[in-house]
């Protein structure tokens, strides 16, 4: 899936965010970036050396994460529907943690929307453990970045090989 041509929102957004909805922003972004196949939005969400689990498979690192996870799914069909945002700020309010459900729908590259409706896709339920870092220079405000992202799916209905890389 194409990135959008002219995406009308930028990665820092206005007015400043006050901290829970800025740390909420760090996941969205990411989840954003990742159905959008928008690479810049994406990597905002992250540090440089933030870790990515999926269920036991860890990414460390961002040029990681691309391999296993942005590479792989940002040109898949993927519909990712988060709820249930609880975040603690840490009292430095330097760090906080956030945990979030998902319902998260892939498809392959292209097989999204069909007529017969009978391609093969996965539909997963997730559960989300994220540690974050305020960035010290962002002059918008508050940004946040991810520093491990723990994605564990309690279940699954749909065909796995949908996940592999094309």
């Amino acid at each position: 899936m194409s990135s959008y041509p002219s995406n009308p929102l930028p990665i820092h957004l206005s007015p400043p965010f006050s901290p829970r909805e800025a740390i909420a922003d760090a996941l969205y972004r990411c989840i954003e970036g990742l159905d959008t196949n928008n690479k810049p939005l994406f990597d905002s969400s992250f540090t440089e050396t933030a870790t990515l689990e999926v269920n036991g498979t860890v990414s460390e690192g961002l040029a990681a994460i691309h391999t296993n996870c942005f590479d792989v799914l940002g040109r898949k069909n993927t519909t990712h529907f988060v709820s249930n945002v609880r975040i603690h700020i840490e009292e430095s309010g330097e760090k906080a943690v956030m945990s979030a459900y998902s319902l998260a729908q892939h498809y392959r590259e292209g097989e999204g929307i069909s007529e017969k409706g009978d391609q093969e896709r996965l539909l997963t339920g997730n559960s989300y453990h994220i540690e974050l870092v305020r960035e010290a220079d962002a002059a918008e405000g508050q940004f946040w970045r991810i520093e491990r992202f723990v994605v564990k799916s309690s279940w699954a209905e749909g065909f796995w090989g949908v996940m592999k890389a094309a």
